[in-house]
């Protein structure tokens, strides 16, 4: 299992190249599941655990991982499979960090990692409706035979196990500037429902009014088809987020598309995702986003807003 991991520093370099890897694994049922390999850290047999008292149903105990207690998480329950299996043993532990937090996630058996493509992950059919627990679906070759691969939407998982707050701090408003923000436009891009509807209930608190999109493909689409109709993309929002990760077509390579782009070049970028690090850092200033920040911190969001809507009011974008 460690040699399965051994190579994950090497594997961010896909991060960018609109590629990824998969760590995919079972959950004792015929569906094979899968996390982006880039958000795990670690891969453990399931450690010694002690239990918490009045914690979430779906969290099995807390464990110390290197120095720090962690929640442990029944993937299989959090995402509403059925229990009726006598046959599943869950075995291991995926250490992931999202949202700046590291949790880990109980699972059955380890598969393997698979590359590919951006391009060939694709959301989810509509004839899934609105309560699964996947942000996009693939396939990949397993022995021989095509396989599909149901990649889970772990912001879904925590917001359900975490309450996010949505409120915003009174100190870091700067009402001089928001009085400017009602009615302003806002393009969202990012393949989760969870994370749109967040950014969303914080940015309505201020008037502004948002636009979603479910992938960068679909964004692009949008704003190349608003340019070939002679708008001035400024004029129709105020600046766009997009997470990174995103089925057919990832922040990265969104935001490279724009930036080559004259009609859009100087639109306001901010990559807003789940993956925090000075890794990410370094990938906003090679392909030009304005900001990064890390899910999700409300105030946060609305400073980089103030922040856009400052340039303007100052005639500096």
């Amino acid at each position: 299992m460690s040699n399965l991991m051994s190579s994950i520093d090497q594997r961010t370099k896909l991060v960018g190249e609109n590629r990824l890897e998969l760590l995919m694994f079972k959950l004792g049922s015929r569906h094979t599941f899968a996390l982006n390999v880039f958000k795990v850290k670690e891969v453990i047999t399931i450690p010694k655990m002690n239990q918490m008292p009045g914690s979430h149903y779906h969290i099995n105990g807390v464990t110390n991982y290197r120095g720090d207690s962690i929640p442990l998480i029944d993937l299989r329950s959090a995402i509403k499979l059925s229990h009726n299996n006598a046959n599943y043993e869950p075995t291991s532990v995926i250490i992931t960090e999202y949202n700046r937090s590291v949790q880990g996630f109980i699972i059955g058996q380890i598969m393997n990692i698979v590359n590919t493509s951006w391009s060939d992950i694709q959301p989810p059919p509509n004839s899934a409706g609105k309560n699964h627990y996947l942000t996009a679906i693939t396939r990949v070759d397993v022995d021989g035979h095509e396989e599909l691969v149901e990649i889970i939407d772990v912001e879904k998982v925590l917001a359900e196990i975490v309450a996010y707050d949505t409120s915003i701090s009174d100190e870091i408003l700067d009402h001089d500037v928001t009085a400017h923000l009602n009615g302003k436009k806002i393009l969202i891009v990012d393949d989760s429902a969870t994370a749109r509807w967040q950014i969303k209930e914080t940015l309505s608190q201020l008037g502004i009014e948002i636009i979603e999109e479910k992938n960068g493909l679909a964004a692009l689409n949008k704003l190349k088809a608003w340019a070939d109709e002679g708008k001035n993309i400024k004029d129709e929002i105020l600046m766009m987020f997009t997470d990174a990760e995103m089925p057919e077509m990832d922040g990265y390579r969104l935001t490279a598309e724009v930036r080559d782009d004259p009609r859009m070049h100087d639109l306001f970028i901010t990559l807003n995702t789940s993956l925090s690090g000075s890794f990410n850092e370094a990938m906003v200033e090679k392909v030009g986003c304005n900001r990064f920040i890390s899910k999700f911190q409300p105030d946060m969001l609305v400073q980089v807003v103030q922040e856009r809507m400052r340039e303007v009011l100052e005639g500096k974008g």
